[in-house]
């Protein structure tokens, strides 16, 4: 229960991303029951490839709690973490992940590859498909508007 509790929390800061234009994925990370880490898409806000929103929840977890080792955290995201952020969470020492939808195209965590299985000195345990309905719908709505307004903008032309 307390999984779907923290999900839910992960899917508002996804729609708040998606309110801002940004691809919709949410984070938090848990300590003891208390949200330490909340992170949000913003890599167009910010105009940097690293600002994933687990990136952002390490980021918040750390400066919250005062050290970088996340030993006793478990981190909830909304999409299947990419290999910079699963190096960020073997990094962290965080020794669980939950995420909703998987990532066919970038999914560290099983879909693509497995970066939690490989021979690093940290094997977090994975949850997968917690809100994955949710989290999905989230995805395909904001790609679907996406196309819809990037096919009334004129293309561009290589200039000659």
């Amino acid at each position: 229960m307390e999984d779907l509790q923290f999900m839910d929390a992960a899917l508002e800061l996804a729609r708040q991303a998606y309110a801002e234009g940004e691809v919709p994925v949410g984070c938090v990370i848990v300590r003891k029951g208390e949200i330490v880490g909340r992170g949000r898409n913003r890599r167009e806000t910010e105009k940097t490839a690293l600002g994933h929103a687990e990136i952002e929840a390490i980021a918040d977890a750390c400066k919250n709690l005062g050290g970088w080792r996340l030993w006793e955290c478990t981190l909830y995201v909304t999409l299947e973490p990419c290999p910079m952020c699963a190096g960020a969470i073997i990094n962290a020492r965080i020794p669980r992940v939950v995420f909703g939808a998987a990532d066919a195209k970038c999914g560290a965590c099983g879909s693509v590859c497995d970066l939690f299985a490989m021979d690093f000195n940290h094997h977090p345990q994975v949850e997968k498909g917690i809100r994955e309905a949710e989290s999905q719908a989230l995805l395909t709505e904001f790609f679907k508007k996406l196309r819809e307004d990037l096919k009334d903008r004129p293309k561009w032309k290589k200039p000659q």
